[in-house]
């Protein structure tokens, strides 16, 4: 492996043409710090506005799990399995991001029992192929934070599901602070839950 040559800011075998541009933000852009060269940093200052807001007393995932179904639509709750239900995230980082949240009041994913961790998992494919038939999302972000440090902002668990399509972070959330999403929670809700009520009645998730 070569060396690098004197002055240059090129890890130790890191091929020139992978080197950040100083319009990317490297090494010679104005202002403190050099990104790494191989993760893309996607802004989401909207966030702002749920992370300033003032918080209901309680958890708004337990208060939305024993609610009554008939007010789902309301809640935007899309589905509600044996352990589990599924509801459109009031803040989404996407169009269509929803959050599979067991009723139990648990914290972490150890807490779970064999059959609800398996009913996560179930409703997350059935989510994901409903993403790819009502929405046609070309790609989906799931993930768990696990603990107020990994991002976690509510103490109860939930799975976030976010469907991606190219092009969707754009300029507006990074230069403009401003999100744009083309359709209205409501609309989105009512695409999915036409979809979700195709679901067959068997399996872990029904």
């Amino acid at each position: 492996m070569s060396e690098p040559k004197e002055g240059s800011t090129r890890p130790e075998g890191r091929p020139p043409e992978e080197e950040a541009s100083p319009s990317a933000g490297g090494t010679e852009a104005p202002g403190v710090g050099t990104p790494p060269l191989w993760r893309e940093t996607i802004w989401s200052p909207w966030r702002m506005e749920y992370i300033e807001s003032e918080k209901p007393d309680g958890c708004v995932f337990c208060e939305a799990g024993r609610a009554d179904p008939a007010g789902d639509e309301e809640r935007y709750v899309l589905f509600r399995g044996k352990h589990h239900y599924i509801v459109l995230n009031l803040w989404p980082y996407n169009n269509g991001h929803a959050m599979i949240v067991p009723y139990d009041h648990v914290e972490d994913i150890t807490e779970l029992s064999d059959e609800s961790a398996l009913e996560m998992f179930h409703l997350s494919q059935r989510l994901v192929a409903a993403y790819r038939r009502a929405m046609r999302a070309q790609g989906v972000n799931v993930g768990l934070n696990l603990g107020r440090v990994s991002g976690g902002s509510i103490d109860h668990l939930h799975l976030h599901l976010v469907p991606r399509w190219m092009g969707d972070a754009n300029f507006m959330p990074v230069i403009g602070h401003t999100k744009v999403l083309v359709e209205m929670l409501r609309e989105t809700w009512a695409r999915l839950r036409a979809e979700i009520e195709r679901w067959p009645a068997e399996g872990p998730g029904a």
